[in-house]
């Protein structure tokens, strides 16, 4: 995302900090496009995070992938307060504004017909990750000109403390774009539907800007914060969520059995994020940065590939999955007519043919090769980006 800057460490330690944030942001995106295959070719009529009909290796695969979208919104904080060093505030603030306008483009224009639902019908629009990303950054456009302990604080008060608001119920359209999933538009031909509101999500990216901070320190003393910050969140979360009193809005309860009780207890909500869902995912994507911080294991390496350009690896990995979900409809049915349809919340992105849904196995193939067509693809495009200085190379 924010093009990350150097730092006046030497080289090698300039060259180690890019690479710890850019190895975790590839993790995240690689876990990423195994959601979204799974939303593709899995059976959507179960859900898989409730412990009353799910199994553990399907709750696993979807609970695994929560710990990408708090770990984008974060980085991106993070990664514009780095790029401080080579822009002025106001450049930052310029560059946070259009970059945000374009990727709220990007999702109602692109993503939307071009990857999700290969239509341009609109019978169904949902305002998803980018969405949120983009009215983060603008957000944040706004907040670069506080003081960065301003700006932390502000995020931290917004995660802490936004689900005080789960008992507001709203049909107002601004309440549901801040705080509460719901329907701006809903009429039998056209329907639009918010999952991702911006309260929680702006609050993780102001937090993330606050976090770049530590990138101006020693590795000692960074390292030592990273691991005392996440073991404290991990361990905040374990404590909060025993207690079962705040920071989600459903509680955990005993189920059929210990195993499934744990997936109660790690069934946190998303949809907005709750306080416990950001501890449970931040909390590990900290330790995650302190684990790499000094250098990059060599089986992690093809994942900087993918950091180094997520944008680019964002909007060819949907479209790609989609393909390929036509081409197993066609071999199967010799129609493919349901993966152009998408009518509602319920047949997005597609709209599953009779018997449609592959076993884990499946899904977890295609997303193998999902991610290593786009490999080649995206050190291509990492090559280019280092070459060049266009400035629109910035916005992928």
């Amino acid at each position: 995302m924010s093009t990350l800057v150097e730092s006046v460490a030497p080289v090698a330690a300039k060259r180690t900090r890019l690479e710890s944030i850019d190895v975790v942001r590839g993790v995240i995106m690689i876990l990423m496009a195994l959601d979204h295959t799974r939303d593709f070719f899995g059976n959507s009529s179960v859900n898989p995070t409730d412990p009353a009909n799910t199994t553990i290796p399907l709750f696993f695969s979807r609970w695994i992938t929560h710990f990408c979208a708090p770990t984008f919104f974060l980085l991106t904080g993070t990664g514009a307060f780095l790029s401080r060093r080579r822009k002025s505030t106001a450049e930052l603030s310029r560059f946070l504004l259009t970059r945000g306008l374009w990727l709220i483009f990007l999702e109602v224009f692109v993503t939307r017909c071009l990857g999700w639902q290969f239509n341009f019908d609109y019978h169904f629009l949902g305002l998803l990750v980018l969405w949120a990303l983009g009215w983060a950054m603008i957000v944040l456009s706004a907040l670069v000109f506080l003081p960065p302990w301003a700006v932390t604080t502000f995020g931290v008060v917004m995660i802490a403390t936004h689900n005080l608001l789960d008992s507001v119920r709203s049909s107002n359209p601004l309440w549901t774009i801040l705080h509460s999933p719901n329907f701006l538009l809903n009429t039998p031909r056209h329907s639009i539907f918010v999952p991702y509101v911006l309260i929680p999500w702006v609050g993780v990216t102001a937090v993330g800007y606050g976090l770049g901070q530590i990138y101006a320190w020693q590795s000692e003393r960074r390292r030592a914060f990273l691991l005392r910050l996440g073991l404290c969140l991990a361990a905040g979360f374990v404590v909060l969520r025993a207690i079962n009193v705040y920071g989600n809005p459903v509680p955990w309860s005993t189920q059929k059995s210990a195993a499934f009780t744990v997936l109660s207890f790690l069934n946190t909500n998303k949809y907005p994020p709750s306080l416990l869902f950001l501890l449970m995912t931040l909390g590990p994507a900290l330790l995650f940065l302190w684990a790499v911080d000094v250098s990059t294991p060599r089986w992690l390496r093809p994942a900087l590939i993918f950091g180094k350009v997520p944008m680019f690896y964002y909007l060819l990995h949907i479209p790609l999955i989609h393909l390929i979900a036509i081409a197993f409809c066609y071999a199967r049915y010799g129609h493919v007519y349901w993966m152009f349809e998408s009518p509602d919340p319920s047949n997005f992105p597609i709209t599953p043919p009779p018997g449609w849904g592959y076993s884990l196995p499946v899904v977890y193939f295609v997303w193998a090769i999902v991610v290593v067509t786009l490999y080649p693809l995206c050190r291509w495009f990492a090559g280019v980006r280092q070459r060049r200085t266009d400035a629109w190379l910035s916005y992928f």
